[in-house]
């Protein structure tokens, strides 16, 4: 096999992995591909940008996933977890937000406060069931330690709690380099409205009560 060739099949080896075997970093899913492929090192190793398009084929292609009702109910799920969490100024981040949902996708929250016990508190005021985690982030080749809260619900719910005063810092995302844009609520309520005004119609006629 050439290059070419090669670095294909670790793409869409990447991908699978990802998709159907559930590995969550794409660092891992190279590293395992390359073992299986080539055996060699990172001179094969794809893009997280051609992993992260070559996931959203196979979430296209798969017959045994409803895609489009499934990111339908998760962008209703996550207004409705922002309009709970809105004093603490939540933002959308991730696959919900651009649609290129999976599987195994999450929620995943960026939500701002100076004093995590605020956030934990309020929680547990409100009967809502969650798991904390302490997360090492690397920026500007420094380590930050961040708090990260799981939610328990319908769908898997990740906050990443930052302070208050990183709300309007641009970080980079990991897939493609690009800023990460933070979706607000009522941006999010405008692409529901948007892209998905056929199934609110439908949920709003078999809310309505038989005549």
């Amino acid at each position: 096999m050439n290059k070419k060739q090669i670095k294909t099949l670790m793409i869409q080896e990447c991908a699978r992995l990802m998709y159907f075997e559930g590995v969550s970093q794409y660092f891992d899913a190279k590293r395992i591909a390359a073992k299986r492929i080539c055996k060699k090192g990172n001179q094969y190793f794809p893009s997280n940008g051609e992993i992260s398009d070559e996931v959203f084929r196979l979430s296209q292609d798969d017959n045994q996933f409803n895609r489009v009702n499934t990111l339908f109910r998760m962008r209703l799920k996550a207004l409705e977890i922002m309009q709970m969490l809105n004093s603490f100024s939540p933002r959308l981040i991730g696959s919900v937000s651009t649609g290129r949902i999976k599987r195994t996708s999450d929620i995943d929250l960026h939500v701002f406060c100076d004093d995590i016990e605020l956030l934990t508190t309020f929680l547990t005021d409100n009967n809502i069931g969650f798991e904390q985690k302490e997360v090492m982030v690397m920026k500007g080749n420094r380590p930050h330690l961040y708090q990260h809260v799981y939610l328990f619900n319908e769908f898997d719910i990740e906050l990443s709690v930052y302070p208050s005063n990183e709300l309007r810092v641009v970080s980079r995302s990991s897939t493609d380099g690009k800023p990460i844009i933070r979706m607000t609520k009522q941006k999010l309520e405008r692409i529901v409205e948007q892209e998905h005004w056929e199934w609110l119609i439908k949920q709003s006629e078999a809310e309505q009560p038989a005549s």
